[in-house]
């Protein structure tokens, strides 16, 4: 007997941004309806401009349970209607309060889903952080608002290459995964401490270990940790936190048995990641890993929460102004976050 396509809550994002058009060029993409029954939360009018923008065959069909949306195909684009219709008509590519309503309510609805069983893992289209807080919703992104509605303390970002093509690291792909996250550059260094860095290791491996294992690999992963200053502190010439905080740490999850190195200067480092020789690098601040890793495949990276008790995976891009609402905007990265919510939601 064949095993069941888990359904996925995909999110509507913010509906000034690319999110809604990225989300149906890409449920109009058949690889999709091999691994998953895909949900849209969000609104359906929506849905049906970036339908009608995009001209696609597509109709746009309100449900009201999640095992509604059993069987469909990308003709059909099954939507939970969630938020107020405040967000309907919104002005594209401008901040506006109403659309970060729509993207905390999108987000809060998908993650009841999953966690009430309705549904088994969430992708997220792109909110803007700004219309987040002027909607009254104080959370620097959706990473630490996630982690709020699951109750938990120990989360991580990692931005994740799925494997296939150049400079994608080795058979299980390649992912970075950051220390400190959204917020300034000057506070790194007071959130940089050794258990920070141990966290972030230890959910590398926990992460890379499931993401092998649902590739049918060997499970021990190979983990990288970067430096934070220039030439790894060049022995402290140019600050001493490799040797304070990175490389106790880096001690520490090798007692565990892992097979983690470093701290590396992240120059060499990433290069050496992209060409396989870590599944994994640990970054020390979000700039340090996004950059490298997008620069890679910027369009088909995915994000992927870790330490949740959910899968979820998102885009690795913004709300994209620029081209919100052109039909210009790529889908690559949402069919990816799709197949790999996918994978990872059967071996949660």
């Amino acid at each position: 007997m064949a095993e069941a396509k888990p359904i996925l809550a995909i999110t509507m994002g913010d509906p000034t941004g690319i999110g809604p058009e990225t989300m149906v060029s890409a449920l109009n993409d058949e690889r999709v309806y091999q691994v998953c029954e895909p949900l849209v939360v969000g609104r359906p009018r929506v849905m049906q401009r970036a339908v009608d923008l995009l001209k696609l065959p597509m109709e746009v069909r309100c449900i009201e349970k999640t095992e509604e949306a059993l069987g469909a195909s990308r003709r059909v684009l099954c939507c939970l209607p969630t938020g107020s219709e405040d967000a309907d008509d919104l002005i594209p590519a401008q901040i506006d309060a109403r659309g970060g309503q729509a993207a905390y309510d999108c987000l809060v609805k998908a993650t009841r889903l999953v966690q009430e069983n309705a549904a088994a893992g969430i992708v997220t289209a792109p909110l803007h952080k700004v219309a987040l807080h002027e909607a009254g919703h104080r959370w620097p992104g959706h990473t630490e608002l996630l982690a709020e509605l699951c109750g938990v303390d120990q989360f991580a970002m990692m931005l994740y290459l799925p494997p296939g093509g150049k400079n994608r690291g080795g058979p299980a792909g390649l992912g970075v995964i950051h220390v400190t996250l959204h917020m300034a550059l000057r506070e790194v260094f007071e959130h940089l401490t050794v258990e920070a860095v141990c966290e972030k290791i230890e959910l590398a491996q926990q992460s890379f270990s499931r993401i092998r294992a649902a590739l049918r690999l060997p499970r021990e992963p190979k983990i990288g940790v970067a430096a934070l200053n220039p030439h790894g502190g060049e022995g402290g010439l140019f600050g001493d936190e490799e040797e304070r905080i990175i490389a106790p740490a880096v001690r520490w999850a090798q007692r565990q048995g892992w097979h983690v190195e470093g701290p590396y200067p992240t120059d060499t480092l990433m290069y050496r990641a992209a060409n396989g020789e870590f599944d994994a690098v640990v970054a020390m601040y979000h700039d340090q890993g996004h950059i490298a890793l997008k620069l890679l495949d910027m369009f088909e990276a995915v994000n992927i929460t870790l330490g949740l008790p959910i899968v979820r995976t998102s885009v690795a891009h913004g709300t994209a102004f620029d081209l919100a609402w052109t039909g210009r905007a790529k889908s690559g990265g949402m069919v990816q976050a799709i197949l790999t919510a996918a994978r990872l939601v059967r071996r949660v």
